[in-house]
């Protein structure tokens, strides 16, 4: 806060609202003790400040710490619409590595920082990015959410499948919610088990659980899969992603796989996925989308065209570049 000088002519009652706003916001004294010390009451008080605001006797100054990015981030949120965006400083010379632990680190603080212990989070459980982010949180001290819910097939691989795993667990662990699994794998061979498998007793338990999500934590996924994915027999194959491409694909969140515009690539390969459906993903309040990279810059752009994502978590470089489009 700041004082001004007031250049109207002064009298009683713009000194006394000089005198309560010096003794607050210049010298601390709480608004018990100015009343105290005034002979007024603590209400009086409190509409006297907001009176010296109105006036413009105090002016707010926001002082932008460092590695804050704030006039980027608002832009990022009018070009896309975004509610809110998080612009990670990243070493310009970091790995991939480095980069997925900085965002990762983001991610989880702004986490920390946003959930009130209300919240039903689906988590996307293939991700290198959101795996970083759960290694960096700290558990909350107090229950920051009621359960997280995988949002799609987490069964793989026995070395690929731990990651999925851990992600899931982890994350209830730190937020002292419930873990919900989805006991199936993300990708099948056809239609037909696909339609099978979700008639199961358990995935059906799972499918109401992703009608009341409140919140999703999703990685945003290029094409080409990450390690963890790679190995999890949960990827596309080399012919099936080539197909993709023919069709415009750059991206994928949770296994649905998008254009450059934004728009669903359907068809056999989509039929194929056991994930929360579109429709349900769509209307799940806030989706929270964690990535960053190079590499990944044509599919998040991708994702905030089509309205994936509400809320953006990614690094430096990639916000210029998107706020730049």
């Amino acid at each position: 806060m700041s004082l001004t000088r007031y250049t109207r002519p002064v009298d009683g009652q713009v000194r006394l609202l000089t005198k309560v706003a010096r003794m607050y916001h210049e010298r601390g004294v709480r608004q018990a003790d100015i009343a105290s010390a005034l002979n007024i009451s603590q209400a009086k008080v409190s509409r006297l400040l907001k009176r010296a605001e109105t006036l413009g006797i105090v002016r707010t100054i926001v002082t932008v710490a460092p590695g804050v990015y704030a006039e980027l981030e608002e832009q990022l949120e009018e070009r896309y619409g975004l509610a809110e965006a998080v612009v990670v400083d990243v070493d310009p010379d970091a790995d991939e590595r480095e980069l997925l632990a900085s965002v990762g680190a983001g991610a989880a603080a702004y986490l920390e920082a946003t959930l009130s212990g209300s919240e039903r989070i689906g988590v996307s459980s293939w991700s290198q990015t959101i795996l970083a982010m759960v290694d960096r949180m700290r558990p909350f001290t107090v229950r920051a959410a009621t359960e997280v819910v995988q949002l799609l097939g987490g069964v793989g691989a026995p070395e690929a499948q731990s990651h999925s795993n851990r992600i899931l667990g982890e994350l209830a662990r730190m937020l002292g919610a419930e873990p919900v699994y989805v006991q199936a794998p993300g990708v099948v061979a056809d239609p037909a088990i696909r339609d099978s498998l979700l008639r199961d007793p358990s995935m059906q338990d799972v499918a109401q659980h992703w009608n009341d999500l409140t919140m999703a934590i999703m990685g945003i996924g290029s094409i080409e899969p990450s390690d963890v994915l790679a190995t999890s027999g949960n990827a596309f194959a080399t012919e099936e992603r080539e197909g993709l491409l023919a069709q415009g694909a750059v991206g994928d969140i949770c296994h649905r796989i998008f254009r450059a515009d934004g728009t669903l690539v359907r068809g056999e390969l989509d039929d194929r996925i056991i994930a929360i459906p579109v429709e349900n993903l769509m209307r799940i309040p806030r989706r929270v989308g964690v990535a960053g990279g190079q590499r990944k810059l044509e599919a998040i752009h991708g994702a905030l065209a089509g309205g994936w994502v509400t809320t953006l978590v990614t690094d430096l470089r990639s916000a210029e570049e998107l706020a730049g489009r």
